[in-house]
């Protein structure tokens, strides 16, 4: 058996108090058709930070990253236990509104999915479902966003296209866009690379170290690469359990667990 961190542990203690944690996990637990996914998950994830999740398939990752803005609510059979405090508001309490909840979350999915409309109807269907229908606000926030992801000349001149007409590394940027609109506190991305080639990737990755100035990061890899260029902080999960967390060089150079230590050496996959 292996031991685990938990939010009391000291490393755990000292990365969060070396930046307001923007998400706190306590306790929590999940259960899907009577399975215990995730099992007493307790952290602190520090805010402008870009944390990532890893561990073998199957191990509970993609369900970590769901609890984080209650994707998990819709699906039959599970059961979610504990709290996920965002800026110290519980997001799973009674009175919590689903909608303002999600609102904070932009995500980030495996691959991108423009709805089928314009580019400028994608990154305006956010803002104008929140309440927003002034024209000239509504171009503003399309330009500053298309700018913010390095689409704008690429699509300044086509604005009335078709998103689908863009190439999937093009879709990924315009996806997300899509999500910074809403003004969202929080960037989630589940294996949000896994389907762009290598110079959309870098591109998504660039992005994503630029955008942890002013947002905290959270994603799912199975690319430890991946992981180590971007990350500053490293969640390893394994069994539903958190093995390890700590600074991205301290987990994947030094890790302290032996069972990180097999999975970094690629000897668990």
């Amino acid at each position: 058996m292996y031991a685990h961190p938990s939010i009391e542990t000291k490393e755990t203690q000292d990365i969060a108090s070396s930046s307001t944690p923007h998400i706190q996990i306590k306790d929590l637990n999940v259960h899907i058709d009577g399975k215990h996914i995730l099992k007493n998950i307790n952290l602190s994830i520090p805010n402008n930070s870009i944390t990532s999740i890893i561990g073998p398939s199957g191990c509970g990752k993609t369900t970590l990253l769901k609890t984080l803005n209650r994707l998990m609510d819709d699906s039959k059979g599970v059961e979610i236990n504990g709290s996920v405090l965002v800026n110290g508001e519980d997001i799973y309490a009674k009175d919590a509104e689903v909608t303002h909840i999600r609102k904070k979350m932009g995500l980030l999915s495996q691959r991108p999915f423009p709805l089928p409309m314009s580019i400028y109807d994608n990154i305006a269907y956010g803002p104008r479902i929140h309440g927003q229908r002034n024209k000239k606000v509504l171009t503003e926030i399309v330009e500053k966003q298309l700018k913010n992801v390095g689409l704008w000349e690429e699509v300044k001149d086509r604005l009335d296209s078709s998103a689908t007409s863009l190439s999937i590394g093009q879709q990924q940027r315009l996806c997300l866009a899509r999500g910074l609109a809403v003004q969202p506190e929080i960037i989630l991305g589940d294996e949000s690379t896994s389907a762009l080639d290598p110079i959309s990737t870098q591109t998504i990755e660039n992005l994503l170290v630029e955008l942890k100035k002013d947002y905290t990061i959270v994603l799912v890899t199975h690319i430890l690469r991946q992981a180590r260029r971007v990350s500053d902080y490293i969640i390893f999960v394994y069994n539903g359990e958190i093995v390890e967390f700590g600074k991205t060089e301290d987990v994947l150079l030094n890790p302290k667990n032996e069972i990180t230590q097999q999975y970094v050496k690629g000897f668990i996959s």
